[in-house]
């Protein structure tokens, strides 16, 4: 990997140069008989030593590290103030059911975070309200910069109308986490690349044990889930030509799929079960043996490290064809930010420098986006899980984000369908019909406007 460490140096310091002319006993009597001279302003200035300039400091904003990765991300921080020692950094996590509102509310107020990560599905909509600082002027002048130290189409999904308003700074997909003693304990299969929805539903009810608090299998009913799981059964939310397609067939059939494994099935917990309902609930509950199949990120190979049972991934069961989730995360500057050149040196840092890369290995933290071979091998070595090549296998039926032909109106579309996938899941008798019905007059609203 082509890649300078960006640390910088701040020589400060005057010098100060007295010239004495004349020599011998002259020269002493015309100092003797020379009235003394009161220093000028400016020879007192110059005297002076320059007062030594505070450290700027940036505010920070993030969410992948909240729930298990703060320390490695603190980490990481302290390792730029290091390097770069006339930079302070203020760091704010928030949890990501929480992230947006709170972004949102501070950019609205003008006070935004100097710099912020963004989720590439959200970063168009932030960069055609121009609220981020175009970068392609200071990465222009920034001689030790190589954007190919990117993987290229992932530093590429940071651009807007041809300029660069972000650096990409990890890609990370989902998959099926399985705890393996639960199905060794049920002698259950292990889950197999070519498994179906009906494999997984029959070994979910082999495995689900009620009375003991154990799930056989569980996804969340939210949004990005919904599009995963539609993708998964021939649905989407566009049609090729741009058109809503949220109330089609397929889609209503998939949820369906996701609702009646809880009602229906009963593999999975109490739709209003409030426990369930909590921030990172699933994870804990994995954690804690409760759950034998999960889908969730691989940014969580982290947190499941020391869980006091094996367990190991594999591709998620789709219906009529496999899909899996696929997110680029970036670092992004505000446009409103007084530091500029010294945000561009912390995104630098944070995306591409090789101890912050191998630090999000080392943690099993989300795959760094660096084109560097060996990077990959690093990755590989750090086990559990054992299976982790599932992460690029994954790959091959990633469904992109689908922002159709109003990505500037993201947060507005994922509001839409997610407040009426809230309703099929909490009231009884608000089917999956109903919802993706509202759900689609919705979304032609939006097209319309």
């Amino acid at each position: 990997m082509v890649t300078k460490k960006t640390g910088w140096v701040v020589a400060l310091g005057v010098v100060v140069s007295l010239a004495a002319t004349g020599c011998g006993a002259d020269t002493k009597k015309e100092a003797t008989s020379t009235p003394k001279q009161e220093p000028t302003a400016a020879a007192t200035a110059a005297a002076t030593p320059e007062t030594k300039k505070e450290p700027v400091t940036l505010k920070f904003m993030q969410y992948t590290a909240s729930g298990s990765q703060e320390q490695t991300l603190g980490d990481m921080v302290k390792a730029f103030e290091s390097a770069n020692p006339d930079v302070k950094v203020k760091v704010d996590i928030v949890d990501y059911n929480n992230y947006y509102t709170k972004l949102n509310t501070q950019l609205a107020s003008g006070d935004a975070p100097d710099v912020f990560e963004v989720g590439y599905e959200n970063f168009v909509s932030y960069a055609a309200k121009n609220t981020l600082k175009d970068l392609t002027p200071i990465i222009a002048k920034d001689t030790t910069f190589k954007p190919e130290i990117y993987k290229g189409l992932a530093y590429d999904s940071f651009k807007y109308s041809g300029k660069q308003y972000g650096v990409v700074e990890s890609f990370s997909d989902v998959v099926l986490f399985y705890n393996k003693d639960l199905f060794d304990k049920k002698q259950v299969e292990y889950p197999k690349a070519d498994w179906t929805w009906k494999q997984e539903l029959e070994a979910a009810q082999k495995l689900t044990d009620a009375k003991s608090g154990v799930w056989g299998t569980y996804s969340p009913i939210q949004f990005y889930e919904f599009y995963k799981t539609i993708a998964q059964n021939g649905g989407g939310i566009w049609s090729a030509d741009g058109k809503p397609t949220v109330n089609s067939k397929e889609n209503i059939e998939a949820l369906n799929w996701m609702l009646d494994k809880a009602k229906k099935y009963k593999v999975s917990p109490a739709l209003n079960d409030d426990t369930f309902n909590q921030p990172d609930a699933d994870l804990n509950a994995f954690k804690a043996g409760k759950l034998a199949m999960l889908r969730g990120g691989i940014w969580n190979f982290g947190r499941f490290a020391d869980a006091p049972f094996k367990w190991d991934i594999a591709l998620e069961p789709g219906n009529t064809k496999k899909a899996h989730h696929f997110f680029a995360d970036g670092l992004v500057v505000s446009e409103k930010t007084k530091n500029a050149e010294a945000a561009w040196k912390f995104i630098k840092f944070m995306s591409s420098d090789p101890s912050v890369v191998s630090k999000r290995i080392e943690k099993g933290w989300s795959v760094p986006a660096v084109s560097d071979e060996k990077v990959m091998e690093a990755y590989f070595k750090q086990t559990p899980p054992a299976s982790k090549k599932i992460v690029l296998e994954a790959l091959n039926s990633l469904v992109l984000t689908p922002v159709g032909p109003i990505p500037d109106k993201w947060n507005d579309l994922t509001k839409a369908i997610g407040d009426e996938l809230d309703k099929a899941k909490l009231k009884s008798d608000y089917t999956a019909e109903k919802a993706l019905n509202e759900a689609q007059a919705k979304i032609e609203k939006l097209v319309t406007k």
